[in-house]
């Protein structure tokens, strides 16, 4: 699995920012709220954390109950805000964990349980979730902020013990990439990685107007239910095929392969593979003619990643393996 880095992953996120707009303009766009609207959350500065509060309790309602919650159940919450799910999750969970990057917000969340018997039930870890030490839990839900929708999902699926499911809440187009299927426009190397591991489906979209402030985007809520037990690959192979054959999805595997300092990397990974296992090899050898022959001899030459599903990819992977050559 990747380190969860919200700076590596945060360009996916972002609008762009057109001309002439000042320091301050950018960072309100790059939390997903535009500056131009003049609405913001009259007590929290909540889109200095990308963050957009859930309004409408009958969608904070479907969202528990999408969960599935049982009893024994501890859940693990991602962006609280002001505990409008939180409070619903402690109707019928045994724990929740919160985590929340903004103090002032963390303190509201306090006081909406401080005297009731929920309080107990509640802990809250203030910080950055990508850098914060999780406990055990058994379902996360999260309104997500942003900047960390990519950490989010994959620090969930390496997580251990394995979470049942995932009740997510990402920007609409963040979601449909993550149930995008081979074939379709959306479909990417963030889906295949997704659906290695997981199966995923959307729930429901959600409308702009259900926060506050209002982002710039819809939302979209889905379900991410791990695998378990996950397939036995190694995580960082299977992203490194991935970034080569996703580089340009569009054209042939055998033209993404033949990408500037493919071959090169390719090399290296080999002969650093053969000195490992002792295997003998030649200064002459062309790990060109040996791409070319697995691509061949599998008939993915001519495919493109664009429809490859899941087992393709894992079949291609298989096939490099066997002679040898490496991704990471």
């Amino acid at each position: 699995m990747p380190r969860a880095t919200s700076e590596r992953f945060s360009r996916i996120h972002k609008p762009s920012i057109k001309p002439g707009t000042t320091a301050q303009s950018s960072r309100s766009q790059d939390n997903g709220e535009s500056s131009s609207s003049g609405v913001r959350n009259p007590v929290f500065n909540t889109e200095r954390f990308g963050q957009h509060i859930l309004k409408n309790p009958q969608i904070a309602q479907t969202i528990v109950d999408k969960a599935n919650l049982r009893p024994t159940d501890k859940v693990l919450e991602v962006g609280p805000g002001t505990g409008n799910l939180t409070v619903k999750i402690l109707e019928k969970a045994k724990h929740v964990t919160a985590v929340e990057m903004d103090p002032r917000m963390a303190a509201e969340v306090t006081k909406r349980v401080q005297g009731k018997p929920e309080q107990r039930k509640l802990d809250i870890i203030i910080g950055d979730f990508v850098k914060a030490e999780l406990p055990y839990f058994d379902v996360c839900i999260s309104n997500t902020p942003y900047q960390i929708s990519s950490p989010l999902v994959f620090r969930i699926l390496s997580h251990r013990p394995l979470p049942r499911v995932a009740i997510l809440m990402f920007q609409r187009e963040f979601a449909q990439r993550l149930v995008a299927r081979p074939g379709t426009d959306l479909w990417s190397r963030l889906s295949a990685n997704v659906q290695l591991y997981s199966k995923v489906d959307m729930i429901m979209n959600v409308g702009r107007n259900n926060f506050r402030p209002p982002p710039q985007v819809e939302s979209s809520v889905v379900r991410i239910a791990p695998l378990d037990p996950p397939p036995p690959v190694k995580f960082e192979e299977f992203d490194g095929l991935g970034r080569i054959v996703f580089s340009r999805k569009n054209k042939t595997v055998h033209a993404s392969f033949a990408a500037k300092g493919v071959m090169e990397m390719l090399e290296k990974n080999w002969r650093t593979w053969c000195s490992l296992q002792n295997v003998p090899t030649t200064d002459d050898a062309s790990i060109k003619e040996m791409v070319a022959k697995v691509l061949d001899s599998t008939g993915y030459s001519d495919q493109r990643a664009a429809k490859m599903a899941v087992d393709d990819l894992l079949k291609l992977l298989s096939a490099f393996h066997d002679v040898g050559i490496h991704f990471a």
